[in-house]
């Protein structure tokens, strides 16, 4: 990682940047609005990102320039003084999940140093996922659900039926699941939220040996930054519908369309991670309000050092 991303605690700042997203969106749990949920995220985090002494820049946003009032991609934020950082950031992963009050809901940031995320285009992306210590290039996308997890169970030295995937609970993964559970591997359905998913993966808590499925590729590039933290691996290619979705590709400089693309190539040099729990989840627990104070309970991963912290904070209403 560049000397300069690391003049100061960026992951400190980056942490209060997810907490105030996290505050402002759970004002709005069980409101049944999820586009106010989304609104009340993105600006409690612009606003505390144009608080900070950096020089950033969103290339993993909520969309286009044209769909402002959202935090888009190419936006500057900052005040322009410091460490040129690129930014990945989901305010809100889990829009319905919290207008109906549900679990793993989260505020999920990225920082990395400039030029070093890849800009990914809003299309869908193919994702394969796994934690870490296994050997390299143990899983391939060319691959069916169920020989995938065969080569897992098999560096892992257990029984396939030992295995739990998961799998994001949509019509499209009908195949997917329908392989893993004929291997005979467990499966744990999620209704939204890709990114803790993924992240699942890296957590011997909750139970997850690989993750499958079709979702954004936006939040395909952040959820690589978590896994670079800690060493898990991840193959992704993104999936096209259209010309128009083709064109968006080239226009962020992406002349390979069916490229398989590898968690370094994703995240090409040290980033830092946050999710920042909005509802109670597998991963944290979501914001509280306690005798005057709100809590807030975050994962954070710096991959320059290694470190994973959980962070549990609490601040006067």
């Amino acid at each position: 990682m560049t000397a300069h991303f690391y003049d100061r605690d960026l992951a400190v700042e980056a942490t209060r940047v997810a907490e105030m997203a996290a505050i402002a969106s759970w004002a709005l749990a069980g409101r049944g609005d999820e586009k106010a949920a989304d609104q009340a995220a993105v600006d409690a985090m612009r606003t505390a990102l144009n608080l900070l002494d950096i020089d950033g820049v969103i290339v993993i946003g909520e969309g286009e320039r044209d769909e402002a009032p959202m935090l888009y991609i190419g936006e500057k934020v900052g005040t322009g003084r410091g460490p040129r950082i690129d930014i990945a950031l989901d305010p809100l992963e889990g829009t319905t999940l919290t207008a109906k009050n549900m679990a793993n809901a989260l505020a999920v940031m990225a920082w990395a140093p400039a030029g070093s995320l890849l800009n990914a285009p809003d299309t869908y992306m193919d994702k394969i996922a796994c934690g870490p210590g296994y050997p390299e290039g143990i899983l391939d996308l060319d691959r069916s659900a169920a020989e995938n997890a065969r080569a897992i169970a098999k560096a892992k030295g257990v029984p396939v039926a030992d295995l739990t995937a998961c799998v994001l609970d949509r019509p499209r993964h009908a195949e997917i699941i329908a392989s893993l559970r004929e291997a005979g591997v467990r499966v744990t359905l999620i209704t939204d939220g890709d990114v803790a998913g993924v992240i699942h993966t890296a957590d011997p808590d909750t139970g997850v040996d690989l993750y499958l499925g079709q979702g954004g590729a936006p939040e395909g590039v952040l959820a690589c930054a978590a896994l670079k933290c800690v060493g898990g691996q991840f193959q992704g290619r993104l999936v096209f519908r259209n010309a128009d979705e083709k064109a968006r590709a080239h226009k962020h400089g992406i002349t390979e369309l069916d490229k398989k693309y590898d968690l370094h190539e994703l995240v090409r040099d040290d980033a830092i991670f946050v999710a920042t729990g909005v509802t109670d989840g597998a991963l944290l627990s979501g914001v509280r309000i306690r005798a005057g104070f709100v809590h807030t309970h975050s994962l954070v991963m710096d991959s320059h050092t290694r470190t994973v912290r959980e962070v549990r904070a609490k601040r006067p209403i």
